[in-house]
């Protein structure tokens, strides 16, 4: 089969598309012959291992430390149709067309994977297609999962920093399905394409800085790790809570001291990519209260490009790769 292969630490030239052997499921997993996959920003800071110092050496530790060996694989999730399966396996079976989360096995930028059953792997929308539905597991996922741990309520005021992205555009419209007011910030590009999907408020970081035009919110999510935080906390309602979507450690530490002594909440946080919440977004999904936002495709051989475009910063919503 062809697959992407990671052998070091760097730009998006050290990625190379080769033909390696198809894997062979184990007892409790399944093969899944990969549709569709995506590159994220993720993927690409883990290439580059340009990542928060907080996660730095762990990743290092945990990939390889002086080139990646644990990990010769990247993409986070994908879309495809199973092609076999373990003999423990009662989940599935071959020709279920379903999207998945790689979680920590990585492995999407290959005609073929194999993960275990108990990995979140749920049959794909009915209303969607692959290359739509491997777009849920990063941005669905992280969007509502930021939303839940702020504890968003109806007709409560939300700001998303960095809406413009995967994460951005799922939340903005989950909260948008729960009722809330929503303002996005991103650049001048992305306004038009977010005030589609249903922003109350745009704002053009490039124009405007949100945090010195008067207004408060309830919630505050920054997606991208960048607006400032004295001022954000400025932002907030006296009961508002701050979401570092991409935490550091200064952040976190800031974000702690801030819970303590305020009644406002800082809140830094992962997603834990729980069974639950794909079932959640598969249900919105249908419902047609929430869709993918799709940039660009790329073919498998097109992955270099398309790690560059990525890391460029431009993208829109979500970058899809596509097998065939």
């Amino acid at each position: 089969m062809k697959a992407v292969i990671w052998t070091t630490y760097g730009g998006p030239d050290v990625l190379q598309l080769r033909e390696i052997a198809k894997p062979v499921p184990k007892d409790n997993e399944v093969l899944i012959k990969v549709h569709a996959a995506t590159v994220t920003t993720g993927d690409c800071e883990l290439r580059t291992l340009k990542v928060p110092s907080l996660y730095r050496l762990p990743l290092r530790l945990y990939v390889g430390i002086r080139r990646p060996q644990r990990i010769t694989i990247l993409g986070q999730e994908l879309a495809g149709e199973i092609a076999a399966v373990g003999k423990a396996v009662t989940r599935f079976k071959p020709g279920d067309q379903v999207f998945a989360a790689t979680l920590f096995r990585f492995g999407a930028y290959a005609e073929y994977a194999c993960l275990p059953e108990t990995y979140p792997i749920v049959l794909k929308p009915v209303n969607m297609g692959y290359a739509e539905a491997a777009t849920i597991p990063t941005g669905g996922v992280n969007g509502l999962h930021f939303l839940q741990k702020a504890n968003l309520q109806a007709g409560e005021r939300l700001l998303i920093n960095g809406a413009g992205g995967s994460i951005g555009t799922y939340a903005l419209q989950i909260a948008k399905a729960w009722g809330a007011e929503v303002t996005c910030v991103d650049s001048t590009p992305k306004l038009a394409m977010l005030r589609a999907l249903g922003a109350d408020y745009v704002i053009d970081y490039t124009q405007t800085d949100f945090t010195q035009n008067g207004e408060t919110y309830d919630v505050i999510i920054d997606v991208v790790g960048k607006s400032p935080f004295s001022r954000s906390i400025q932002s907030l309602k006296p009961s508002g809570r701050y979401v570092l979507g991409n935490p550091t450690l200064p952040g976190t530490i800031r974000g702690w001291w801030t819970s303590m002594t305020t009644p406002k909440q800082v809140i830094s946080t992962v997603a834990d990519y729980k069974m639950e919440a794909i079932i959640f977004l598969k249900a919105l999904i249908e419902a047609g209260k929430v869709k993918a936002v799709i940039d660009r495709s790329y073919a498998l051989a097109q992955i270099v490009e398309a790690h560059r475009y990525v890391e460029q910063g431009y993208k829109t919503g979500n970058l899809v790769i596509t097998m065939e």
